[in-house]
């Protein structure tokens, strides 16, 4: 291993994700560059490593720089975040732009990432989409955030805490409720959950249990694409299938399902529902 600087991804849940070079990595490094050593404490131990391990976070990004700048084009240094790939909404940037212009050798061991996971988990088209990092923190700065969605083109892609989900959901409820939303939930861990539909629907999926609240999110929201192809209206194959889903489903999950492979407006499927359960 050469002396400089690696971007070293760690596991954001099931530890059998990190890599084989990613541990020979760490194993190798003079010192490990982390978020919260406490935690990071953790994986190296169970890796059975024992590095040093130097605190970074953006409020100490230039004092550590200045602290170990000597020591960069001679000695290994691993940077890991406390969960996935670092830099993403995650400190080091500085460290990793002092490095470049200094010539110090620079290079990156890849792996998990809940963005990557989150988009492949979404069924929400992956090939353009923005990230947005974390979700403000106040329900006003929540809601302008949201408006911004409304007219976007491209997949959007954000982390959400336990604390915000149930507020971003209704406020999604109220302003983007004609697009298809993912919210994953604890990501490769043993809880982990993808609620996919409306976000009406994933909304009243949380109301239905206060557990399904608890945990780490990243929630996925289709672009706004003007292009889609108009709205279908019900025909006889649609009515069959109607009638088969309500025997299984709720009225609710009935609508909603149809709605996405049938491409028919929801209040038109609701009210030929009804009409079903009616006996019309």
């Amino acid at each position: 291993m050469k002396n400089g600087l690696y971007i070293v991804s760690t596991p954001i849940g099931n530890l059998g994700d990190i890599s084989p070079r990613a541990i020979e990595t760490l194993k190798k490094s003079d010192f490990i560059i982390c978020e919260n050593p406490k935690h990071s404490l953790k994986l190296i131990s169970k890796l059975a490593i024992k590095k040093k391990l130097i605190s970074l976070h953006d409020y100490n990004e230039e004092a550590v720089i200045e602290k170990i700048r000597k020591q960069l084009e001679n000695k290994k240094f691993s940077l890991i975040s406390d969960a996935g790939s670092p830099l993403i909404s995650d400190p080091g940037y500085k460290l990793v732009k002092y490095c470049i212009n200094k010539g110090v050798y620079v290079t990156v061991v890849p792996g998990a990432s809940s963005v990557t996971s989150a988009l492949q988990l979404s069924s929400i088209p992956s090939n353009k989409y923005t990230f947005h990092g974390f979700l403000p923190k106040t329900k006003k700065s929540i809601i302008d955030f949201v408006d911004t969605l409304k007219d976007a083109k491209t997949t959007s892609v954000f982390f959400v805490s336990k604390h915000k989900i149930l507020l971003l959901l209704e406020i999604l409820t109220s302003k983007i409720s004609d697009r298809k939303i993912a919210v994953c939930k604890e990501i490769t861990k043993i809880n982990e959950r993808v609620f996919i539909g409306s976000s009406n629907f994933v909304f009243e999926e949380f109301k239905k249990n206060t557990k399904n609240s608890l945990g780490e999110f990243v929630v996925v929201i289709e672009g706004n694409d003007n292009q889609k192809k108009p709205l279908k209206t019900i025909n006889a194959e649609i009515i069959d299938i109607l009638k088969k889903l309500l025997n299984k489903f709720s009225l609710t999950d009935t609508v909603e399902i149809v709605h996405k492979i049938g491409n028919i407006g929801k209040k038109e499927i609701y009210k030929k529902s009804i009409e079903i359960k009616n006996g019309k």
